[in-house]
């Protein structure tokens, strides 16, 4: 999960990483396969095979996890499965329904969310603070900048009620300048 809302990776291509495809010296990995309904493939698109970085305090979870994991070889799923002994990666949907979605109703968390959720939350994310698009295009590894904008980023809800609130402001500045003594309403 922190892979996911920290990357902004598709479900297809964080099961198909392997430990090979981690670089710990220059903080990235390279996404080279995706993994859809059990069968490994190329990526979605030839802008999602471009390096990813990864934050410092989750390339050092990725790597207390290496240390614990049984399946560590370069060329090991990093989300193996123990039932396929280490050949096939474990099942995303089956991590949702057995581990995170129980954990998130504890918690109060009752939407339905799936791990696509994550990355239009990492999307919605880099635009809070302020990135630019051509860079959020690059690391949600779209091929055009429409489908960042138009299906990844929301508005999230301060930046929603200071939108919102700038017209109104603007209306009312409007009507206080005609109400004022010497101004013709005429003339706005």
């Amino acid at each position: 999960m922190l892979l996911a809302a920290s990357t902004g990776l598709r479900q297809s291509e964080l099961f198909a990483l392997k430990w090979g495809d981690i670089d710990f010296v220059q903080n990235t990995m390279n996404v080279t396969r995706s993994i859809v309904y059990g069968v490994v493939g190329p990526c979605k698109t030839e802008s999602s095979q471009t390096p990813v970085p990864i934050h410092p305090t989750v390339l050092q979870t990725l790597g207390e996890w290496k240390q614990l994991c049984r399946y560590n070889k370069p060329d090991d799923w990093i989300f193996a499965s123990r039932r396929h002994r280490g050949r096939k990666p474990i099942w995303g949907q089956a991590i949702l329904r057995r581990y995170i979605r129980p954990v998130a109703r504890r918690v109060g968390i009752e939407k339905r969310f799936g791990w696509h959720t994550f990355r239009h939350t990492y999307s919605t994310l880099l635009r809070s603070v302020g990135t630019e698009f051509k860079v959020m295009q690059e690391l949600l590894r779209h091929s055009s900048l429409r489908s960042t904008l138009d299906v990844h980023t929301q508005a999230i809800s301060p930046a929603k009620h200071a939108a919102q609130a700038a017209v109104p402001n603007l209306e009312f500045a409007s009507e206080a300048n005609c109400a004022a003594p010497g101004i013709n309403a005429a003339k706005s």
